[in-house]
């Protein structure tokens, strides 16, 4: 998709995985659009949109923020996110993203405060956030499975652990963009913030 393209290689090397990491973060879902599956994996898919923005507040290439959205996830045992579209605004990140994941990380700005009102702006797109959490923070223990394609049609499959603490939230999402807006929508969804928590990302292990 458009706002995923980029044909820069140079980026500064990071370091391999795992990505120990601090967060804050929103995240938010709706049923995917009629459209969404036009951006997403092929084969059996769960029609669910999830999207987060995350403030990592330490990672083995420093502080970054990030948004991500998987427009479909892809059915399984567990239901993983299939994503293409993800920005952060650290230049190591885009290389750790697409060499170690093959996440098609872009560059993007980002303002505000990731559990109040957030932008994220790119190339061509825009995405803005804002979070009202409601009711008393609780623990949260689990994580999120991603699996990207690779270029021979395999599929790289990674876990991120999270542990922390979240609260209950509904997010109001401005979406704008080539097609960010035909799937990402717009409107006031569900969600939770994530108002601390320490998560790891390993490595991504082939499977076809």
């Amino acid at each position: 998709m458009p706002e995923s393209d980029d044909d820069r290689i140079d980026w500064p090397v990071s370091p391999p995985p795992p990505w120990p990491a601090n967060v804050r973060a929103t995240l938010w879902w709706h049923r995917s659009n009629p459209g969404a599956r036009e951006y997403g994996p092929d084969g059996p898919i769960v029609p669910m949109t999830l999207a987060m923005m995350v403030d990592y507040l330490d990672s083995p290439v420093g502080p970054y923020r990030e948004i991500l959205a998987s427009p479909v996830l892809r059915r399984g045992l567990i239901p993983a996110m299939a994503v293409p579209f993800i920005a952060v605004d650290s230049e190591p990140s885009v290389h750790g993203g697409r060499e170690h994941w093959r996440l098609p990380k872009v560059l993007a700005d980002f303002g505000g405060d990731v559990l109040g009102e957030f932008t994220a702006t790119g190339e061509g797109w825009k995405v803005r956030t804002s979070a009202s959490p409601r009711g008393p923070q609780l623990p949260i223990v689990g994580g999120l499975t991603f699996a990207q394609p690779g270029v021979s049609g395999e599929l790289h499959r990674a876990s991120a652990r999270l542990r922390g603490r979240f609260r209950y939230a509904r997010v109001t999402v401005d979406a704008d963009g080539p097609t960010l807006s035909r799937w990402l929508r717009s409107g006031t969804h569900h969600g939770i913030v994530i108002t601390s928590g320490s998560m790891a990302t390993g490595p991504a292990r082939i499977a076809r």
